[in-house]
């Protein structure tokens, strides 16, 4: 026999929709069906489902074990429609999102027909949403997948947020889920490159600061092409990921297909770190001001795929000593630029033992320059 006590609290958030006695009773057959593998607690609970009550959880309960999820939050990205190919040939799509409530986020999976909802523009960064899913992890940790047996539903009300960001130097290589508030400092140009599939992709990289440093951001594709903010603005980025770039040994940000970037009216403090000549050493990236104190030419030559650059080379000195700096690419042109005695900042240019082992930096795609004063 059932106890109602045990179950009484899961019939009253049914709301009326059937009877004590029929509840109790609907609870005797599941309990039965299932031969004893669940107790009444459990069986009162898959009773309330069929009638449309799934209890709902915070995002910062979900755990890989809890399988299917229903909980109601905000959408804070909506991330780009993805096709690819099934093992049977068939076409699958798959959109990420971003959904935070007053606990934490989490990204969201929608495969299919629900990618629909997003591309009718029905769901929306901003709206407050009941998902059903199921939970599970994915590349990025944890993500709520929603398919066939999972649903989406608006909310009305509105749904408080709670994103802690993360300073820039708490950011570490294999982080995910990062959400990070900082200045834009540089925005490179977008690039493009072709993919082992043989289609086309773009990507630009963003130097965003705080007061705690800098780090590098890689946008890909729509994000490249069309960023949305300037020098200047201050940007709100929502679950990045983490990576160390293997050619500069430094941190960079992500941004997957869930992930999103937007504009913020957060101030933010950034100044730049600059080093002093005389403690520059090899194999990292600095940033120095001073003047110039020595001008060469530009020389060309050829790559070894056949491509022909420019290299030029000039000394900076400050009140610590004198280094020389190799400007590579466009970088060149800048001999034609300053005179003796004019005032520059190098932004991360790369440390290295160059000729007789002297220390002296390098100007590359990454480098920044800056006349202050000609």
């Amino acid at each position: 026999m059932v106890d109602f006590e045990e179950i009484e609290e899961v019939y009253k958030k049914l709301e009326g929709k059937l009877t004590r006695d029929d509840f109790k009773s609907k609870v005797e057959e599941k309990v039965t069906m299932m031969n004893g593998l669940c107790d009444s607690k459990t069986a009162a609970m898959l009773v309330a489902s069929e009638f449309g009550l799934n209890e709902t959880i915070k995002i910062r309960d979900m755990t890989g074990d809890k399988g299917n999820v229903v909980f109601i939050a905000k959408v804070i990205s909506v991330g780009d429609i993805r096709e690819f190919t099934r093992d049977n040939d068939t076409i699958g799509r798959v959109v990420n999102l971003t959904l935070a409530d007053d606990t934490g986020s989490s990204g969201a999976a929608l495969w299919d027909e629900a990618c629909d909802l997003v591309k009718i523009g029905d769901i929306k960064v901003g709206q407050s949403l009941k998902v059903k899913g199921y939970i599970k992890a994915g590349q990025r940790g944890l993500e709520v997948n929603v398919g066939k047996g999972g649903s989406i539903e608006h909310v009305e009300k509105e749904v408080p947020v709670s994103i802690k960001p993360l300073k820039i130097n708490e950011t570490k290589p294999g982080m995910n889920g990062l959400n990070i508030v900082g200045r834009v400092i540089d925005i490179g140009k977008v690039r493009t490159f072709a993919r082992k599939d043989g289609t086309t992709g773009k990507v630009t990289n963003v130097t965003i600061g705080d007061e705690t440093g800098k780090i590098r951001l890689v946008l890909w594709d729509g994000k490249a092409e069309s960023p949305g903010f300037n020098v200047g603005d201050t940007v709100e980025i929502t679950n990045a990921y983490a990576r160390e770039n293997t050619f500069s040994n430094q941190t960079e940000l992500n941004l997957g297909s869930g992930s999103g970037i937007a504009k913020s009216n957060c101030v933010v403090d950034y100044s730049e770190a600059l080093t002093p000549i005389s403690d520059i050493g090899i194999n990292q990236a600095y940033s120095v001001a001073g003047h110039v104190s020595g001008i060469d030419e530009i020389r060309e030559f050829e790559r070894q795929d056949g491509t022909k650059s420019k290299v030029s080379n000039i000394y900076i000195s400050d009140d610590t000593g004198r280094i020389r700096v190799a400007l590579w690419g466009e970088h060149a042109e800048l001999v034609n630029e300053v005179d003796i005695g004019s005032e520059i900042r190098i932004i991360d240019a790369y440390a290295k033992s160059g000729r007789n082992e002297e220390v002296e930096l390098s100007a590359g795609a990454r480098t920044r320059i800056q006349i202050i004063r000609k």
